[in-house]
């Protein structure tokens, strides 16, 4: 959202977020029908749709310094505003009732297009797990999903790690404002994930970790992706709550088995008792989700205005399809170099390489690289 042209809606959204006891649904169903920030603001002071009163009191007299503070965060490169009623806010997100109705952004926003695996589990993982979870992160980036964790040690750090070593997008979304990483040591990864991929918080700048925020963290990585693995966990472990919120929101939810013995398996086997998928290798994951990636696909396509139809059979029938298999033709490109001889939008050709990639047309390489494959 740009700053300089939406200064009072920025302004608004603001406000709206940072409300005390002011639910996300409750922010999304008010500019829903009031048709953008500054009317639902305006609605909200009038009590509709607010029942708390230190709600009314925050809305009719906002800390200003705070929302001074969220503007000069904005303010920087890289940092970004995506709101429920902008067309670059996540879809599969847009989808999931609920869940955050504006997102704080540090990095590239169009990763969030890009269909996503959430990998989860333990912070005090085995070993053994986080082999496995490096084992799959790398693959599953390979075959052209993005990764999405929470940045927490264990699981999610080794999760986040092997994206970064293949070159492949990884999204980090926080339990505190963007501006706060939580534990400190990943500082240095979080800067990683910043500079190839995003971090990603509803929460505003300046807001620390508190308890009550990580189940709501869970519940965007959920929504943000096509799928979640749980790779390690315990019968109470927070990865369980990202799992059942992928469930509730009718995605795809794996599990790694692991010993009888072995205490950070007992969450997985829950899972696995309770529906989950029992999975031994990426593959499994990824032929699991090609129907619903390929679905993504389309439709981002159709939102982008980079097709007209749902679902292109052949790429010699679509100029933009042979635009981007010619650019391709003799030399492995990334999506820059792509967006810069096609013309065509980061988001939008995301969306057309998982399309070609699934048809076998288009093979990803390590460092974010796409080459053509040839017939035979």
């Amino acid at each position: 959202m740009d700053i300089a042209s939406n200064r009072d809606e920025i302004d608004a959204w603001l406000i709206l977020l940072r409300a005390p006891r002011l639910h996300a649904s409750c922010v999304r169903e008010l500019v829903e029908r009031h048709g953008d920030a500054t009317r639902a603001l305006d609605a909200a002071r009038r009590g509709d749709g607010v029942e708390h009163a230190t709600t009314r009191a925050w809305l009719r007299k906002p800390d200003r310094d705070a929302i001074a503070r969220d503007l000069a965060w904005l303010a920087l490169d890289g940092h970004h505003l995506l709101t429920i009623n902008n067309a670059d806010f996540p879809p599969l997100l847009r989808e999931s009732a609920g869940t955050a109705a504006g997102l704080f952004v540090a990095g590239d926003t169009s990763v969030l297009w890009q269909p996503q695996v959430a990998i989860v589990g333990s912070r005090n993982a085995s070993q053994n797990g986080l082999a496995n979870a490096r084992s799959f992160a790398r693959a599953l980036a390979s075959a052209g999903f993005a990764i999405t964790s929470g940045l927490a040690e264990g699981i999610d750090a080794a999760a986040h790690e092997a994206a970064l070593e293949v070159g492949a997008a990884t999204i980090a979304v926080l339990g505190t404002g963007p501006d706060i990483v939580y534990p400190p040591r990943n500082r240095d990864l979080a800067a990683r994930i910043e500079s190839s991929g995003a971090l990603v918080s509803e929460f505003a700048p300046g807001t620390p970790g508190r308890q009550e925020n990580f189940p709501r963290r869970n519940r965007i990585i959920a929504g943000l992706a096509l799928g979640t693995l749980v790779v390690e966990a315990g019968l109470r472990s927070g990865s369980l709550i990202t799992a059942r919120s992928a469930s509730d929101q009718g995605r795809d939810v794996f599990a790694m088995p692991g010993s009888i013995h072995h205490p950070l398996a007992r969450g997985c086997h829950q899972l696995i008792r309770n529906g989950a998928m029992l999975v031994e290798s990426a593959d499994e994951i990824v032929e699991a989700l090609r129907p619903l990636a390929a679905r993504l696909g389309a439709e981002l396509r159709e939102r982008l205005g980079a097709c007209e139809s749902p679902r292109v059979a052949s790429p010699a029938r679509d100029p933009e399809y042979s635009r981007l298999l010619a650019a391709l033709d003799h030399e492995a490109l990334g999506i820059d170099a792509l967006a810069e001889r096609t013309g065509l939008g980061a988001s939008a050709l995301s969306a057309m390489l998982l399309d070609l990639e699934l048809d076998g047309a288009v093979a990803s390489e390590r460092g974010g690289l796409y080459v053509r494959r040839q017939p035979g």
